[in-house]
């Protein structure tokens, strides 16, 4: 068993990202973007150490989302979603369903259309960066704690 995240500190990067990724902030996605990247980079390098992969993961799943419904927001009306959806290659059939509905941006953020749409490859070229990438890159097998399985450490000298 490594170190672990506490509760506390997922509750606040969790809080932090809600809070710089608010549908009513009046900012562009690019004014966005410039200010996750540098939290997601100091909260990754801070944790390095710890054994997170999945914390990471899921952090990259929340924020993603959190941007599609702001991207979804901004599009409006139903004959611009319809268009965007068709320029980033859905389908005429599922951009017609997606860019009518009347459902929430939450909800339709979460939607098929959206994931082929604003995949993790398009964050990737707009420059955003990613959680487990940046923890990739700085956690190593160097970091982790050294196992055994004689007793009493590394001399094998038993209690």
């Amino acid at each position: 068993m490594g170190i672990r995240l506490a509760q506390r500190s997922i509750n606040r990067i969790t809080y932090k990202i809600r809070r710089l990724t608010r549908r009513n902030s009046g900012r562009s996605l690019e004014q966005i973007r410039d200010r996750l990247n540098p939290v997601i980079i100091g909260w990754t390098n801070y944790f390095a150490l710890a054994d997170a992969r999945g914390h990471m993961q899921r952090f990259d799943e929340h924020l993603r989302r959190r941007l599609r419904q702001i991207v979804w927001k901004q599009w409006k009306t139903p004959a611009k979603r319809y268009r965007r959806l068709r320029a980033l290659g859905v389908s005429k059939f599922w951009a017609i369903r997606a860019g009518g509905t009347s459902k929430s941006y939450w909800r339709l953020s979460a939607s098929p259309p959206l994931h082929k749409a604003l995949n993790n490859a398009h964050w990737e070229q707009f420059g955003l960066k990613s959680f487990l990438q940046q923890y990739l890159l700085r956690y190593t097998f160097s970091n982790r704690r050294m196992r055994t399985r004689m007793s009493g450490g590394v001399g094998g000298v038993g209690p």
